[in-house]
């Protein structure tokens, strides 16, 4: 029985495809997990540019309009992820169902060990059914307050839902005193926060090179903390190998 995982948050821009793309990597990569993602995100679907790959014969539109089978969207990849996308063009908005998505994925991707859906940012209509579909939630942050304050709006969406968030990923932290500290954050959010993921431009690079970042800088400060997180969700363990520069950034770290 597959565990499906929506990943959201309440606003966008805070990196959610990102930590959705590396996260499903790390997971295939380091811990030999049979992994699908989901693009959720219909309006702005963006999750199969993390992975180079931008033009699919078929699409997730195709199957929730009954035009296709879901073998027939679900696209490997070199990672060992398996990626099922949502179509660039707005024209295949229209005919679009998401009411039903959980009874349509529930036996076709029973067999994988995790189903990420990458869940559109807000409360609209898209979300909220995507929401519904989710055995449990990620929600994914930054460290400012109006995305604090929109990832409590979502939580407390997902409680109505009954839906169990896992915890709180920070995302894009660059350590600078204005930004809110973690201790402030899981008290306002009042939830674990099971990754810290530090500002870096590398995410922006691998986005370029058209490849997951724990691919494209394994051992990079931002891929070792994913890989964290990664072992954290599958319950087995990770000990990262840091060069020398990173372990004295580390002991000096303030």
């Amino acid at each position: 029985m597959s565990r499906v995982i929506g990943i959201l948050s309440g606003k966008g821009g805070v990196g959610k495809t990102t930590i959705t793309a590396n996260l499903s990597s790390a997971l295939s990569l380091k811990f030999n997990k049979k992994v699908t993602v989901i693009d959720c995100n219909m309006t702005t679907s963006h999750l199969g540019m993390h992975f180079g790959i931008f033009f699919y014969p078929k699409t997730f539109n195709d199957f929730l309009k009954g035009n296709a089978e879901i073998k027939d969207v679900v696209f490997p990849h070199g990672t060992g992820v398996n990626i099922i996308p949502a179509s660039l063009n707005l024209s295949d908005l229209v005919g679009i169902d998401m009411a039903h998505i959980k009874e349509k994925l529930e036996d076709a991707l029973s067999n994988d060990d995790f189903v990420f859906l990458d869940i559109a940012p807000g409360f609209g209509k898209e979300a909220v059914s995507a929401m519904k579909a989710c055995q449990e939630a990620i929600l994914v942050t930054t460290p400012d307050l109006p995305s604090v304050t929109d990832a409590i709006k979502a939580k407390a969406v997902l409680d109505q839902m009954k839906i169990n968030t896992t915890g709180l990923v920070i995302n894009k932290i660059s350590g600078k005193k204005f930004e809110l500290k973690k201790e402030e954050i899981m008290q306002m959010i009042n939830l674990p926060v099971i990754a810290e993921i530090p500002f870096s431009f590398d995410f922006v690079e691998s986005l370029s090179n058209k490849t997951p970042l724990v691919v494209y800088k394994s051992n990079s400060n931002a891929s070792i903390e994913i890989f964290k997180l990664a072992s954290y969700i599958s319950g087995e363990s990770y000990k990262p190998k840091r060069n020398l520069i990173q372990m004295i950034m580390k002991i000096f770290k303030p």
